[in-house]
């Protein structure tokens, strides 16, 4: 894994991600969710998530941080749930249904993530982690295993 191009692609999509366009913002916060595992995309991400300017990106950037799967994209969610307005939480809390609305695999495995969140040390990390709990567990997901 080369850091230093992973680096120079995280620069750009935080240049990106601060434009006007709307459209340029959503796609930033999408491709960028790919990298939420280094600290120099946590802060970008979250600002994306919170986009003040057009919902459409705060749904692209959750889903793309959710699609992850793992603790990095639902930490920086969790982060955004504790200190989002409803406007934005009822469109994260849609990324939610969208992506672990599918598969029970999945969702378990994000309720277990949650539960490990729920206790973090950081205050609005767990808040933001108990939030998205709630939300995952009004899911019933359409396939389970046999």
């Amino acid at each position: 894994m080369d850091s230093d191009l992973r680096r120079a692609v995280v620069v750009t999509l935080v240049e990106l991600g601060r434009g006007d366009d709307w459209r340029d913002r959503a796609d930033a916060g999408h491709s960028l969710a790919g990298f939420a595992e280094m600290k120099e995309a946590v802060g970008p991400l979250l600002g994306l998530v919170l986009d003040p300017g057009d919902t459409f990106v705060t749904r692209r950037t959750a889903e793309g941080l959710l699609r992850r799967k793992d603790r990095a994209g639902l930490e920086i969610i969790a982060s955004a749930l504790a200190v989002a307005d409803g406007h934005h939480a009822d469109w994260i809390h849609t990324a939610v249904l969208d992506v672990f609305g599918v598969f029970s695999t999945d969702l378990d495995e994000a309720l277990r993530l949650c539960e490990e969140l729920s206790g973090d040390a950081d205050e609005g990390v767990a808040r933001g982690a108990r939030r998205l709990r709630e939300s995952l567990a009004g899911i019933d997901p359409v396939l389970r295993p046999s």
